[in-house]
């Protein structure tokens, strides 16, 4: 059996040299997977597995051996996956609760792969490039609470070592050192007997759910158990029933026909509904989309559907609302403060004028290079179509024939810039941020791309009014969010530049800068671009470092804002039209947006932002630059 880690040379800088990798990944994934017929294509969407179709993550532009492994590695967890596992099989001895199903899920994918790591040391190898990768980027690294700590990766990871006697990745071996002691203790027998079932999935998932019953998870099974009961006797009840059948006349034969064939079907689905649930494999836990039926391999179809920041998948709340605004630049300063203002911001960006100018020439140039051409013909009037003036020598009495070329936008297309004011961008940082909002908002407008520019803050320092009314209630316990919003919109999409580009000044305003609560911000702008038509909508956050509000998280858990941050990324980048990429200003964002980069200096940004949208309308939406990246290499581990 072939290995994908046999192919160690890495892949080339142009997208011309990385087609042989590509061939190889495809054909060593067909091969352990033991189907010839899987089809195989790379996108910058989301990794995953549905049925005889897998999406690989397409490599950076300049990617490292790193980057060439961790691709290897997604690869070999599906190939193995769709060889070694039965997803009705699985999904008959699942547990009902969700914890439980969790780590049941998990340590099935880890059987999986330790069968190939054991087989091939190439490709373990490769899984655990892939599994160093994923932690690192779950930033679990320093966790030492166990409520930070998933407890189905700390079991499965465990299973892996006892498996295959590799080591836990550097980067998770804190989230298992956080439960080792209590695994080991509750189910360290039962550790004992799984590399002795580890080739038969049936007897390895009976074994898992006595782990599970070690690990005090038994009630999560119960209603299982119960189910399993429940099927033994319908299934006596149907076999006398077909013995009543049998012995009736023709009519209820017929009858009986028909019901089965009706089961069958019914049956059929619910097997290929099983396999696709069944079928998260990869280091980003992908979802499976086996639903889509899409002409173009990698681009998924998403629903518009906004998000809400009080859904329970979000364990998240606001203690109220009700002092929050949402507010135009100008409504916050007069005239003539805003003419001051901008006259400060162009005195500061003097300096960036030349580079950045120079920047956003390369990027136009770039897009208008793409714009296609194209004319209607036969019209009325226009200019005179030469190519048929053939047919007035045929026939005199046709009409002269005129063309028109036909206006085009350039892909139906709005980008919103989201800005972070929040206290810590005060000085540099917010001048070259609004400076490249400036630049970039003129050079897309003049190639045909809607612009909106948005900002984030809090409209006072620990707490304002939101917190009086918390004490005025009597403190109650876990308020969430508990700070008023101030969302600030510079430039709305249909706004001409002209007439808005005084309001970036406000950002040089003392005091306007303060705290800083990106998930509520992310929502705010992505709900605004799924209300917009455009056919594509891409979103650019930046920042420089995590959300933070004094108020909220000294009253809820340390990592309340953040964990919220990271749920609303997950929820757009794997289920939202809109394409997320992210800018960090001396702040490694990557830990928490898939596509992003990172740069120390602020006067990098111009060369970030406009690079990050260049290669993004370069690649029509399937490429850019990949999860991770870094400008300049700065900032960021790879």
């Amino acid at each position: 059996m072939a290995s994908i880690g046999d192919n160690k040379r890495p892949p080339q800088g142009k997208a011309t040299d990385r087609e042989p990798f590509r061939r190889a990944v495809a054909g060593a994934l067909r091969a352990i997977s033991g189907d010839p017929e899987m089809e195989v294509t790379y996108a910058s969407d989301r990794p995953g597995l549905a049925g005889n179709r897998a999406r690989l993550p397409e490599l950076p532009k300049r990617a490292t051996q790193n980057d060439v492994a961790v691709t290897r590695g997604l690869a070999d967890a599906m190939a193995l996956r769709k060889a070694r596992h039965d997803s009705r099989l699985h999904a008959s001895l699942s547990p009902d609760g969700k914890s439980a199903r969790a780590v049941y899920d998990a340590v099935e994918q880890a059987r999986c792969e330790a069968i190939g790591a054991n087989a091939m040391a190439g490709v373990g190898d490769n899984l655990a490039s892939m599994l160093e990768d994923k932690y690192f980027r779950s930033n679990l690294s320093d966790v030492t609470d166990r409520a930070e700590a998933p407890i189905e990766d700390a079991v499965a990871l465990m299973v892996r070592e006892k498996l295959t006697g590799r080591a836990v990745p550097d980067s998770a071996r804190a989230l298992v050192d956080v439960w080792r002691d209590f695994i080991e203790d509750k189910a360290g027998r039962n550790f004992e007997a799984l590399p002795g079932v580890l080739e038969d999935q049936q007897a390895f998932a009976r074994a898992m759910r006595d782990m599970l019953v070690s690990l005090e998870m038994a009630e999560q099974l119960s209603e299982e158990s119960n189910s399993e009961e429940d099927e033994d006797q319908e299934e006596e009840q149907g076999d006398n029933q077909s013995r009543d059948n049998e012995e009736s006349g023709s009519e209820k034969d017929a009858g009986s026909e028909e019901a089965e064939a009706e089961e069958s079907e019914t049956e059929g689905e619910n097997e290929e509904t099983a396999e696709a649930e069944s079928s998260e494999v990869t280091a980003e836990d992908p979802v499976d989309d086996d639903s889509q039926d899409t002409e173009t391999p990698g681009e998924s179809r998403r629903p518009n559907q906004p998000l809400d920041r009080d859904a329970p998948q979000f364990d998240y709340k606001v203690f109220t609302p009700q002092f929050d605004e949402i507010v135009g630049a100008e409504e916050l300063c007069d005239e003539a403060e805003l003419d001051r203002l901008r006259a400060f911001l162009d005195k500061q960006l003097s300096s960036l004028q030349g580079v950045v100018g120079r920047l956003a020439n390369r990027l136009q140039r770039r897009l208008m290079a793409q714009q296609s051409r194209s004319w209607d013909f036969d019209l009325e009037e226009g200019y005179l179509d030469s190519a048929r003036l053939v047919r007035l020598v045929i026939d005199p009495m046709q009409p002269l024939s005129y063309k028109m070329e036909r206006d085009t936008d350039f892909r139906d297309t709005i980008v919103t810039l989201l800005i972070d004011n929040s206290g810590s961008m005060r000085g540099r940082p917010i001048t070259v941020a609004a400076t490249c909002a400036d630049i970039l908002a003129r050079t897309l407008e003049r190639c045909g791309v809607k612009v909106e520019v948005l900002g984030f803050t809090t409209r006072a320092w620990k707490g304002g009014q939101s917190r009086e009314a918390w004490l005025k209630a009597g403190k109650p316990v876990k308020p969430g969010r508990l700070n008023d919003l101030r969302h600030i919109v510079y430039k709305s999409a249909d706004a001409p530049w002209r007439r808005a580009r005084r309001n970036l000044g406000l950002m040089m305003r003392e005091g306007l800068l303060k705290e800083n609560i990106d998930g509520e911000a992310l929502i705010w702008a992505h709900n605004r671009l799924l209300a917009r038509s455009e056919q594509r909508r891409i979103l650019m956050m930046i920042s420089d470092g995590a959300p933070v509000d004094d108020s909220t998280l000294s009253v809820n858990p340390g990592n309340y804002l953040e964990r919220h941050l990271r749920a609303i990324i997950e929820e757009i980048e794997t289920r939202s039209p809109v394409e997320l990429l992210a800018i960090g200003i001396g702040h490694d964002v990557t830990r928490y947006y898939r596509r992003a980069v990172t740069i120390v200096d602020a006067e990098e940004l111009a060369g970030a932002m406009t690079e990050q949208l260049a290669d993004l309308f370069e690649d029509e939406g399937t490429g850019g630059r990949a999860a991770g990246s870094t400008y300049r290499r700065a900032g960021a581990r790879r």
